[in-house]
Formats: C-alpha cells, sequence, structure tokens
C-alpha cells in the first residue's frame, strides 16, 4: 500500500506497531504466487490476485524479485477428492486460468516420481510459482521509502479523530496528521477500526497454520507445488520447494483465540510430517530444518473486507487471508482506485525510482559467490559478513534478530543460529533496541 500511493505522488507515513515490517502476518505464509484458479468468481479476492499476480510479474526484474518456475498440481488422494476435479478445473476455466488441464494419476507420477501411488488424479497448473516471502514485501517497502515515503518502527496507533478535513492520530510516538487514513492492521485491523472510527465491518478470528521445513536435500524430491483438493476452510496441506532450497509441508488451519499466539505443538507437527509422508513417503527419515506458524487474519467472511468510509476519509483494509502474498500490489490498486472518492490530487514521481535488494534465494547469485563479501558468517546458510553490514543500515535497515533473519536468511539453517549467533552478536552490537544475547535468550535463534 505504501509503495502504491508513493509512486503515485502522495505524501505517504507508514505506521508499524513492531520493530521491524517483516513481523506479523507477513512473515509467515507459503510463499506460493497464486494464478488465483480456485478463488471465488467474481470476488474481491480473484481480482487482487489476477491484477497483484501480473504486476509481480510485470516489475519483478525491476527490483530484483525472485520466482522460481514449478506449476503446481492440484492432486487428488480419494474418490470424494477426486469427483471434485472436475469442478475445480471449471472454476479455474471461469476464472481465466486456461491451460489448466486435469491429468491422470500415471502422467502426474512420470513428471513427479516421487508422489505416493496412492494418487488417483489431478490438475495441472502451469503457472503457479514459488517466490521469496520476505523479499516481496521488504522491496515494495524500500521502494515506497526511495520515492519519498516515510515509515516509523515501534509505533503503535492509540486513537484518532476526523474533524472533517483533517485526522488527528495518537500513537505511541507522538501525534500524527493526515488528510486519509487507510488501515492494514492485519491481525488487529477490526481493533483498529473500533479505535478510529468507532465501528467495525468484520472480527477478525485467527487462523494458525504451522509448518515443517525439511532439510534441503529433501528439495530434490518435489519440483511441483503439491496441493490438494481444498475445503470450506482451508486449501489444505501443500509440499513443496521453498525459494530457500528446502522443502515446505504446511499450513495447518486451527481457529485461536489469540492475535500473536504463532507457537508450534510438537504433536500438530508430527501430524503434519505424518500427512507429508502420505504424500511423498520419500520424506520419511528426512531430517528437519525448521518449524514454525503464521496467523492469518480470517473473518467471517469468504472474501477480503476492504472498506471504503467516504466521510470519514478512511479505507478498512481487513480479512486479507492466505492469499495475501500473491494479491499484495492488487490490493494497493484496487484501494488506490477506492481512494479517488476523497478527490485528493497527486503527481507520480518522475523519474520512478526502482532499487534492487541483494539476492537471498538459493536459484540466484549470492553473495558468497562474489569477490570482497567479507567472509561467510552463516555457513548453513552461506550469509557473508558484507550482507549482515548492508542490512543494518540504509533506509530500511533490520530493527531486529527476526528482521536481520529475513534479510539474509541467518540463523534460518540446520543449526539454527547455534554457530553463528556469537558473531551476529558482535555484528550487530548496538543496532537494535533488545541485543541478540537477550533476543535468543527469550525466543530462541530460529523455529518461529
Amino acid at each position: 500500500m505504501a509503495r502504491q500511493f508513493a509512486i503515485e505522488g502522495a505524501s505517504v507515513l507508514a505506521v508499524e506497531k513492531g520493530p521491524d515490517i517483516l513481523n506479523g502476518a507477513s512473515k509467515g505464509n507459503s510463499a506460493i504466487l497464486h494464478t488465483g484458479f480456485d478463488a471465488p468468481a467474481g470476488s474481491i479476492e480473484h481480482s487482487c490476485i489476477v491484477e497483484g499476480y501480473q504486476e509481480y510479474l510485470n516489475i519483478r526484474d525491476k527490483l530484483g524479485l525472485p520466482l522460481l518456475t514449478t506449476g503446481a498440481l492440484v492432486t487428488a488422494w480419494t474418490e470424494d477428492e477426486e469427483s471434485k476435479l472436475e469442478g475445480i478445473l471449471e472454476k479455474a476455466l471461469v476464472n481465466g486460468v486456461h491451460d489448466a488441464e486435469l491429468l491422470s494419476a500415471r502422467s502426474i507420477r512420470k513428471r513427479e516420481p516421487e508422489l505416493s501411488p496412492r494418487l488417483r488424479a489431478g490438475i495441472s497448473i502451469p503457472r503457479e510459482y514459488v517466490i521469496d516471502p520476505w523479499t516481496a514485501p521488504f522491496s515494495y517497502m524500500l521502494q515506497a521509502l526511495e520515492n519519498g515515503a516515510e515509515l516509523q518502527c515501534n509505533c503503535e496507533v492509540l486513537s484518532g479523530k476526523f474533524d472533517g478535513s483533517l485526522w488527528t492520530v495518537k500513537t505511541t510516538q507522538g501525534i500524527r496528521k493526515a488528510k486519509v487514513v487507510i488501515n492494514c492492521g492485519g491481525l488487529y485491523g477490526d481493533l483498529l477500526d473500533e479505535k478510529l472510527i468507532g465501528q467495525k465491518a468484520f472480527s477478525i478470528r485467527p487462523r494458525k497454520g504451522q509448518f515443517v521445513v525439511y532439510d534441503k536435500s529433501a528439495s530434490q524430491l518435489i519440483g511441483s507445488i503439491v496441493l490438494p483438493v481444498p475445503n470450506e476452510i482451508t486449501k489444505g496441506v501443500v509440499v513443496c520447494r521453498t525459494a530457500f532450497g528446502n522443502l515446505l509441508v504446511g499450513p495447518t488451519a486451527e481457529e485461536q483465540d489469540s492475535r500473536d499466539d504463532a507457537s508450534v505443538l510438537d504433536a500438530t507437527l508430527r501430524s503434519l510430517c505424518r500427512q507429508g509422508e502420505s504424500i511423498v513417503p520419500a520424506l520419511a527419515g528426512q531430517p528437519i530444518t525448521a518449524t514454525f506458524a503464521g496467523i492469518r487474519p480470517a473473518t467471517e467472511f469468504k472474501d477480503y473486507c476492504i472498506r471504503t468510509y467516504k466521510e470519514k476519509h478512511y479505507i478498512s483494509v481487513g480479512g486479507i487471508r492466505s492469499t495475501g502474498l500473491s494479491a499484495a500490489l492488487g490490493i494497493a490498486k484496487y484501494v488506490f482506485d477506492d481512494y479517488q472518492v476523497f478527490d485528493q490530487k497527486h503527481f507520480p514521481s518522475t523519474p520512478c525510482i526502482w532499487p534492487t535488494v541483494q539476492q537471498i534465494a538459493e536459484h540466484t547469485t549470492r553473495d558468497w559467490q562474489t569477490e570482497g563479501n567479507e567472509g561467510i558468517v552463516c555457513h548453513c546458510e552461506l550469509v557473508t559478513q558484507r550482507e549482515i553490514k548492508q542490512a543494518l543500515t540504509g533506509k530500511l535497515a533490520a530493527g531486529s534478530l527476526a528482521g536481520l533473519k529475513r534479510r539474509t536468511r541467518a540463523t534460518m539453517g540446520r543449526c539454527q543460529g547455534f554457530y553463528c549467533s556469537a558473531r551476529l552478536s558482535e555484528l550487530t552490537k548496538g543496532f537494535f533496541e533488545l541485543p541478540i544475547a537477550s533476543d535468543i535468550s527469550q525466543k530462541g535463534s530460529g523455529n518461529e
């Protein structure tokens, strides 16, 4: 959102409650660029996915955003699931995904020989891709800042008042004035609506998704994104490679009251492993590198909850669930179109600035492969000292160990920071409000 409005010439201030932008709902997802083949036809969600998907492909070279060409397979493992494939294919065609194709189990297993022989049939969706879940939002915000936006982290919104022409918003870092307020509060979006306009059009129902991340050796077992036949609650457990060279199994879909409890449970993780092994039997015995959980800001509605309050100069953007990464750029365009009712005049930045970021995806050229990198700090993920230093400076510097991890991959490997934490503590001294030693003792360096 900040990126879209900044490049359109608006004066933008993004206010972030956490110490870093790569927190909350932005940090935990499957990292898949969806075509929207199974989204509800005619929904806001579908239109935003389609727009966001295309915009990502349009701008990725300019921003240096990675794209792992995989394709996806919607797989049926029971007679009931197989009976639903025709309906899924029909929806995909209605949604404009004309290259979707029904395949036999034999055809699929020629492509993916490690899939279980239990497979009955499936649908090929060639243009689904794996992307980097963190570089995308980082790049969007960096481009916003390069084009004039401002960002304040550790800044929570407390209250607000609109006098008919101007907003006065009280935050933990003082008073801010604005002509228009856009609520992108994620898991706290409904509560923020109540704080600012005294009403809400939706209620957040937190839905936790736990994931298991297998060692890099497991990524050789599968080349495609393996999707299940979805149900009314969830898209189901996915098996796919990651942009960082691992293999991912997840997520679960667990309703809970807490908006910030992203803990993982041993019993649930064991169940995920069993599900993964039932799909790819060769996963049995493969080492697990990490586990984590993301919390989706689900609501009582199936569609996104984007509401424009013209008389209050206020837009609420809520209920952005599991497809949010794919739809993000489309959501921003959708909201900017709605924003026109406020009759605010802006002139696009000329020329628009297109910053590029350090590549951290496994299939790209990494910094450790280039000269002058000052040596490797994190040997599990091959993160260099130069990368660490760069991530600690500039317009969008890391504000925490977690933020550093998501900019560089440091601490996310096999040892989960056991060997590199001491050196990282030295390199980051004075940069974080909470020193690494304290951060690790409170939360641990890795599985989050």
